[in-house]
């Protein structure tokens, strides 16, 4: 399935330096405001070891993992939502991707600019959020408008969507994002032609820099309010170093760990940031293997085995009769699907089947 995910924030705070890193792709990345234009967009492979161990027991020819798209949309700055800055442009790329990476900087340095002057990455979030809250409102309002007919004369589709608009106005109204409401699967159906953007899943990428005074080193209260929101919130998070991240990108992987000792870093951030991408859009991995390629499919959790094989091709799904089953680990347990049909680990799963995380399928029609 295809996924993007943009890359936002103000302007200056390391969006692009990140984005090279994950893509190893080269844009502009210069010191200075709206350097990003028009967006850029990468296709990254979610890091799996487990893709590797298949592709070994299988000895297959090719290894395809699973991907997200990346998307580096230009700065914002406060008033987007009003037309300042790029903000029109900012909100209608941003309208596009599946989910949001909002990047802030929690790294003091005298030699970068940032737009506001001062380091604060809870207000820097505050800006951003709220010019999507703005956004927002100014879509719901219009459709709550455009709708007054239709509400009148009592049409059951209309005073549903109704509804749930006037509780998403009242939340926007409070400040709060579309996302932080609890809807059931009606309400947000009846939302999703309006494709709200403070709706879309935020990952939180708060960015260091190993030579730069980091607020989360000295725990002062910048720390401490980024913190209280994060947590209060249940936001998803990660800190990433895009600098070193994005020095790395060109070092052989032999290389990669004495640098990271050296910097200190002994973890990918870029790895960590993919992998909770994926895990904010609700996503797991199921694989296919065998001599020809050993490949990853990305699938919604809780999906049943015929729509799992949609992935594939539609005939998985219209044709699907049944579905051989193991997990990963018992398949790398037993050391071949020989030995681990011989010890009775694998099964025939049906139609009903929800397929989890690192099952290895092989598709019956």
């Amino acid at each position: 399935m295809s996924l993007s995910i943009g890359i936002v924030g103000l302007p200056n705070v390391g969006k692009s330096t990140l984005f090279n890193a994950l893509t190893k792709k080269s844009v502009p990345a210069e010191n200075f405001p709206f350097c990003t234009i028009d967006p850029s967009v990468g296709v990254i492979a979610v890091p799996d070891e487990r893709l590797d161990a298949l592709s070994n027991l299988s000895n297959s020819q090719k290894i395809i993992p699973a991907i997200v798209e990346f998307v580096d949309i230009a700065g914002l700055v406060k008033g987007a939502s009003e037309g300042e800055g790029l903000g029109n442009k900012f909100l209608s790329n941003i309208r596009e991707v599946d989910a949001i990476v909002e990047v802030v900087r929690i790294f003091d340095d005298t030699n970068i600019a940032h737009i506001n002057g001062t380091i604060d990455p809870f207000d820097d979030i505050e800006v951003i959020n709220l010019e999507l809250i703005m956004a927002d409102f100014q879509t719901v309002t219009k459709r709550l408008s455009n709708m007054e007919k239709e509400v009148r004369s009592g049409d059951k589709n209309a005073l549903s969507e109704y509804d749930v608009l006037k509780k998403i106005e009242q939340a926007l109204i409070a400040g709060k994002l579309a996302n932080s409401l609890e809807l059931d699967e009606r309400e947000r159906v009846a939302t999703k032609q309006i494709n709200l953007l403070t709706m879309k899943p935020i990952l939180y990428v708060l960015n260091k820099k190993s030579d730069g005074i980091n607020i989360d080193d000295i725990q002062d209260e910048r720390y401490k309010r980024l913190m209280n929101f994060l947590e209060n919130s249940n936001a998803i998070w990660v800190e990433v170093d895009a600098n070193v991240e994005n020095e790395l990108k060109d070092v052989s992987n032999n290389d990669k760990l004495e640098f990271r000792r050296e910097f200190g870093i002994f973890e990918s951030g870029i790895d960590n940031l993919i992998r909770k991408s994926y895990k904010l859009l609700n996503l797991i991995t199921y694989f296919t293997t065998g001599a020809d390629e050993t490949r990853a499919w990305t699938i919604l959790r809780g999906t049943t085995a015929p729509s799992a094989g949609a992935a594939i091709h539609t005939d998985f799904k219209d044709k699907f009769i049944r579905a051989e089953i193991i997990s990963y680990e018992k398949l790398i347990e037993a050391g071949s699907y020989a030995s681990a049909r011989e010890k009775g680990w694998t099964r025939t799963e049906g139609k009903e089947y929800v397929v989890q995380d690192g099952d290895v399928v092989e598709f019956k029609i």
